[in-house]
């Protein structure tokens, strides 16, 4: 490496930041010695670096015990889970479990989880699969609080409620009105509401109808699940419904500030498509793209709120449901054209633009929210759809187009007066000016790139210092694995004048879609459940938690109950006796209370994994099916005596 200005500027640079030695004044690496860990000019050069990599490196390096300034919370996609990424290291700190299984925590295996996951059982089937796309953090007064977060099922329509004291599904509600979400997760802007809206048409609560009735009685919905931050619940009872028409609605966002109270949904297929290929009719795919515009849902859900109040629905799969005409008739739903094919729809941090992506136009459309409202109440309709939905005229309800490139889909703000979109065909991310609709930069992504996710980017005040492109394909970014590749979440710095690509971060799911990044100070994570005995659950102390010296093993009516403590580095009782064909209940706590003192319950051959955090308390039920001895033992590695943490099931033959 020369001595020029560029390459002592990029030494000092590498050298201060790494806390190297010197800057260059070391012996270089002899021929095929490793330089890991030693100088950093030496590193740079065997590992030919440039400056922009050093850079890149410098800006997410994360030393050993100094913690992430954001909370990345991410769609784990056909998981079923949720990914919490530390920005900007890019390092992943834990997997949430919420529609399946996941036995390192634990979940699934007990009583209570195991509720948890048939909450959400849908047409009788347990369902252990999830399709999650968009995940929503808790609102107040359009700013995160860290308290809640909320994630869909577009698969299986289902909504799950994460508290984020100590990272747990904490409940799973199910309407059969619907049957496919896409627009779910999204909150209004105190979080009264967690929005959840249909994509595929189809009968509303699950009823039969053949597909050549499509028209008539296929329908869409958009699910108004009332949310209680003082129980942390959703209030199924309090929630409502409104029916759409037959068009795919896609995603959603709830309004703020200028256009606080209304919610806006994007939808494709106008042209009420259904496909029948082996049938001598067109795909939907083609049947679905004729139409130069689709339509943007328009609803007063505040308005709304006081319809479903008033008693004007009709109850339909234990869902109180606004029907469609009366939508119209209260002025609930209004349509505004929108250019084919549309994905995403973004609210600015001041409320006043709807900003709209088309998947087959060149730009992001801009909508006015004064405009819209004022075009509603006045009543200056362009026209009516085919179901009476009064149509807004789309000139006057847009402030003006931006011209992007091939395939706008998401867009995020920086706080600045500045826009960014994902353009899935370029595969980039556009920066753009909100003022005056002009095209800043681009900067490639790769590849394939689909959402887009700003720090605190969906809030009134987004930070504007980092932007995470989450793309679909990785290709050559990473080492081979077979023809199943990961994704690729690719960190992007905002702060310097031009957009830079930091980070390539492989995620080994499929397939992750949306994420929100969140200030890491604005979450109070827990670190022991107080008082011991706290059955997450239940948001308390559990009736059957276990004090030291209050262990026992007791046979009732309903079978065998243990009362079991774990502490390192002994299960008390560690002989468990009972008879084949019994039924065991097992309750046991952890009854310690320093921080990461976790403790794991395994049972050999009856598909008991528990995971029991420090005060933790966990219920179980099983069958001892067929006779014999099985271990049970500590699966977290607790202490020099963690091997030892055992014990015996003993089933006696009968």
């Amino acid at each position: 490496m020369n001595d020029s200005p560029r390459s002592i500027r990029l030494l000092a640079f590498a050298t201060c930041a790494a806390l190297a030695a010197s800057c260059g004044e070391g012996s270089p690496a002899s021929a095929g010695a490793s330089s890991i860990g030693g100088d950093a000019r030496t590193i740079i050069a065997e590992r030919n670096l440039n400056e922009a990599d050093v850079s890149a490196a410098l800006s997410t390096y994360t030393p050993t015990g100094r913690h992430d300034e954001y909370y990345t919370f991410a769609s784990g996609g056909h998981a079923g889970n949720i990914i919490v990424i530390g920005v900007p290291s890019m390092r992943i700190l834990k997997y949430i479990a919420v529609f399946t299984p996941e036995p390192w925590q634990g979940y699934g295996y007990g009583d209570e989880s195991g509720d948890l996951l048939k909450a959400g059982s849908r047409a009788g089937n347990l369902i252990t699969w999830a399709d999650q796309h968009h995940p929503a953090l808790s609102e107040s007064g359009g700013e995160y609080d860290g308290r809640w977060l909320f994630i869909g099922d577009k698969a299986n329509p289902r909504m799950a409620v994460i508290d984020l004291r100590d990272f747990m599904t904490k409940q799973i509600v199910t309407s059969e009105l619907l049957q496919s979400d896409h627009g779910a997760a999204f909150v209004t802007p105190d979080t009264d509401y967690v929005i959840e809206t249909s994509q595929y048409p189809a009968p509303l609560g699950g009823k039969y109808a053949p597909i050549e009735s499509y028209d008539a009685e296929y329908r869409g919905a958009m699910v108004f699940w009332k949310f209680d931050k003082q129980k942390g619940r959703i209030i199924p009872e309090q929630s409502f419904a409104i029916e759409l028409p037959p068009y795919m609605q896609d995603l959603a966002d709830a309004g703020k500030r200028v256009s606080d109270g209304w919610v806006f949904c994007n939808s494709i297929n106008t042209e009420r498509a259904w496909g029948g290929t082996m049938e001598g009719k067109p795909s939907l795919e083609s049947g679905s793209t004729q139409n130069d515009m689709d339509y943007l849902h328009c609803i007063p859900w505040k308005k709304a709120e006081q319809v479903a109040a008033a008693g004007k629905t009709e109850t339909i799969a234990g869902m109180r449901t606004i029907r469609l005409q009366t939508a119209i008739d209260e002025g609930l739903l209004f349509l505004v054209p929108e250019p084919k094919s549309p994905h995403g729809v973004d609210i600015t941090p001041d409320g006043e633009d709807i900003v709209v992506g088309g998947k087959l136009d060149t730009h992001c459309t801009v909508y006015s929210a004064t405009k819209i409202k004022d075009l509603a109440e006045q009543k200056k309709f362009a026209g009516r759809d085919p179901y009476g939905v009064p149509v807004l005229d789309f000139k006057q309800s847009i402030r003006g187009q931006c011209e992007i490139g091939l395939g706008p889909l998401h867009t995020q703000f920086d706080g600045q007066g500045n826009a960014y979109t994902s353009v899935f065909i370029e595969s980039v991310v556009a920066k753009w000016s909100l003022k005056d609709l002009k095209l800043i930069e681009k900067i490639d992504s790769h590849f394939n790139i689909g959402h887009l996710c700003a720090a605190e980017g969906d809030t009134v005040s987004p930070d504007g210092k980092y932007l995470l492109a989450m793309n679909k394909w990785a290709l050559d970014r990473f080492a081979p694995v077979g023809p199943l590749l990961p994704q690729n979440f690719q960190l992007v710095g905002l702060a310097g004048q031009k957009m830079t690509r930091l980070y390539d971060m492989p995620l080994p799911l499929g397939e992750p879609h949306y994420a929100q990044m969140i200030k890491a100070d604005k979450l109070k994570p827990i670190e022991v459940y107080t008082p011991i005995g706290t059955n997450p659950f239940h948001e308390g102390v559990d009736p059957n938690a276990v004090t030291a010296g209050k262990e026992r093993i007791e046979r009732k009516d309903d079978g065998v109950h243990v009362w079991m403590t774990a502490v390192r580095s002994h299960f008390t009782p560690d002989i468990v006796r009972v008879k084949e064909g019994d039924v065991v209940h097992l309750h046991v706590t952890n009854v310690e209370q320093a921080h990461d003192a976790t403790h794991g319950l395994a049972i050999g051959s009856h598909n008991v994994n528990l995971s029991l955090e420090p005060g933790k308390h966990c219920n179980v039920t099983f069958t001892a099916k067929r006779a014999g001895v099985y271990p049970f033992y500590c699966t977290e590695v607790c202490s020099a005596l963690h091997l030892e943490m055992a014990g015996y099931l003993l089933v006696e033959p009968r």
